[in-house]
């Protein structure tokens, strides 16, 4: 009994699916009636005796079209061979299954399954009575106007919807997207600030702190202006620690996030992008002369060898080039100070290589004589961004100590790009590297797919064609079909009608005698649509006789509702009698 239970309830929902709200209730409970009400009159006027079954079951038909479209179909197009009740019906399914049969096969399978069986169950109820012609062109005709114009209308509507709901969600997504990239593009040019800080001001604190600690130690200096450099040299220290604590806050937040295009770490400029220390330097590797001369000036001895023949270099090689001397100059005077500081530029066939090496510190420089050496202030993030800005230009980048306990620096930065435009290296003073702000630019390209748009759609919402197209053609295809199959039973008609009329030459032609062969090669050979109503009429036969009726062409004189009638009696073979009369319709 459960499983019974369980199959009626999964059926009743499969044929009546919901929400049933309060006014879809009413709307389906309205419709129901309207059409069995309909269909009772129908059923009466064609004399078939089946007015309230017909009527019910229109009823029920249209109850279950939302939840079994197809099937609905199918059976009123059958009840519809049977009688005419249900052919206001046929509307409603039509709509429906045109509306939500999704499958295209299952569809088509329907409704031409529809067809034949209306067309089929016409032909057996009619048979005898109306030419095939006759039923097979009307319920055809009938049928593409009834059920499948209204499928068309429908399934252009249904898709017309499911586009507009597309394009919406579409829509969103986009606008979801934007926003995302908005904040990446945020998030992005945070860590490019953070970057540009720790490169630029971080050099340049290192080197006033440099300086301040060799002023610090210099015994011509009075005790009150050591103390004075002393605090001077504190500041900057501490100015460091703040600096790498707001670096390290802003590169937090935006690690998570995948590089983009024209972002990241090689996408530099802006704050302290183009700035070398001491204002000297451009930012490429032009700029590199003015760091070296930077750090002389500040009492360390640094050497700079270049090495192979110049070549062009691309603007973000370049720039890469200058922040890996910048920051192994900054690292050596923090961890080494005093040290020589050799700086290598190495034009080599396929790259640039680049090598800061420094050995151990000779002393400690900068405190005062029985003090403590300061605190070497590190955030942690200038190898790994520099490690970044090599992998985006396609180079590698190696840092670590060498055997006498000093420090090496390589990067190796490839050629390739520097054809394009903002190539540097051979007289080119600007080493701004990729378009400042490409990143925030990102996020204000267009949202309409195009080239330039949201990354993923480039090629924009998948294009779909509009269901005008099809539906419309589909409808000028019905419309010409019907019109064809009314002048095919236009036609049809009044062939039956030409097979079931004599003419009067014939008619006069024919004497009684005349054997019957003779005369029936000259009558027509009828159709029971026009002559099953004259059966019996006219003037009683001769005994024994065999008579056939036709109308006659020779209707002169006869009123309204009236048939001109003729009628050849034979018996032993010959024409016995013949008679021309009028009958009511």
């Amino acid at each position: 009994m459960d499983v019974i239970a369980r199959a009626w309830s999964k059926a009743v929902r499969t044929a009546l699916p919901g929400p049933w709200r309060p006014g879809l209730v009413v709307r389906e409970l309205v419709g129901a009636l309207l059409i069995g009400g309909l269909a009772a009159p129908i059923e009466v006027v064609s004399h078939t005796g089946l007015a309230l079954p017909m009527s019910a079951a229109a009823a029920l038909l249209f109850l279950v079209r939302r939840g079994l479209p197809a099937t609905a179909l199918v059976l009123t197009a059958l009840a519809g061979g049977v009688g005419g009740g249900t052919l206001p019906l046929l509307v409603c399914v039509g709509w429906s299954a045109g509306a939500r049969v999704r499958r295209v096969g299952v569809l088509a399978g329907s409704f031409v399954a529809g067809w034949a069986l209306m067309t089929l169950f016409g032909v057996l109820k009619d048979a005898g009575q109306v030419p095939v012609q006759l039923i097979v062109g009307f319920s055809l005709g009938g049928y593409l106007l009834l059920a499948v114009l209204p499928a068309l209308w429908g399934r252009y509507r249904a898709q017309r919807r499911a586009l507009t709901d597309a394009l919406r969600e579409r829509n969103e997504q986009l606008v979801r997207e934007h926003a995302m990239i908005a904040h990446q593009a945020r998030l992005r040019e945070r860590h490019r600030i953070a970057q540009d800080m720790h490169d630029s001001l971080g050099h340049q604190l290192a080197l006033i702190s440099v300086h301040t600690g060799a002023l610090e130690v210099d015994r011509t200096l009075t005790d009150r202006q050591r103390e004075a450099v002393g605090v001077l040299r504190l500041a900057a220290v501490g100015a460091m620690r703040e600096l790498r604590e707001v670096v390290g806050v802003l590169h937090d937040e935006s690690t998570a996030l995948p590089p983009g295009p024209g972002s990241g770490p090689a996408a530099v400029g802006g704050v302290g992008a183009g700035a070398g220390a001491g204002g000297v330097g451009t930012g490429g590797v032009d700029g590199i002369e003015g760091l070296v001369e930077s750090s002389r000036a500040a009492g360390t001895p640094v050497s700079l060898l270049r090495d192979g023949e110049r070549r062009l270099l691309a603007a973000s090689a370049g720039h890469a080039a200058y922040r890996v001397v910048q920051e192994a100059l900054t690292n050596a005077h923090k961890h080494a100070p005093g040290a020589p500081i050799t700086v290598a530029l190495r034009y080599e066939p396929d790259a640039l290589v680049v090598e800061v090496v420094n050995p151990a510190a000779p002393e400690p420089v900068g405190v005062r004589a029985g003090g403590a050496a300061p605190a070497v202030v590190s955030g942690g993030q200038g190898l790994t961004g520099l490690r970044e800005r090599a992998r985006l230009v396609g180079g590698m980048m190696h840092a670590g100590p060498t055997p006498g306990a000093g420090f090496r620096l390589a990067a190796v930065l490839p050629y390739r790009g520097a054809e394009g435009a903002g190539a540097q290296g051979v007289g080119e003073g600007s080493a701004a590297g990729p378009e400042v702000g490409s990143a925030d630019r990102a996020a204000d390209r267009p949202l309409d797919g195009g080239p330039g748009g949201v990354p993923g759609a480039a090629a924009g919402p998948p294009k779909r064609r509009s269901p005008v197209i099809g539906c419309a053609v589909g409808g000028v295809a019905v419309l010409l079909a019907v019109l064809g199959l009314l002048v095919w039973g236009v036609i049809g008609f009044v062939r039956a009608a030409e097979d079931s009329t004599v003419k009067r030459s014939v008619y006069d032609s024919a004497e009684l005698g005349t054997p019957e062969a003779e005369v029936r090669k000259q009558l027509p050979r009828g159709s029971d649509f026009f002559l099953r109503n004259l059966e019996g009429s006219g003037p009683t036969p001769p005994a024994g006789s065999d008579c056939v009726r036709f109308l006659s062409d020779d209707n002169g004189g006869t009123g309204w509702g009236e048939d001109a009638v003729v009628r050849f009696c034979f018996k032993d073979g010959v024409l016995v009698e013949k008679q021309h009369y009028r009958v009511k319709q």
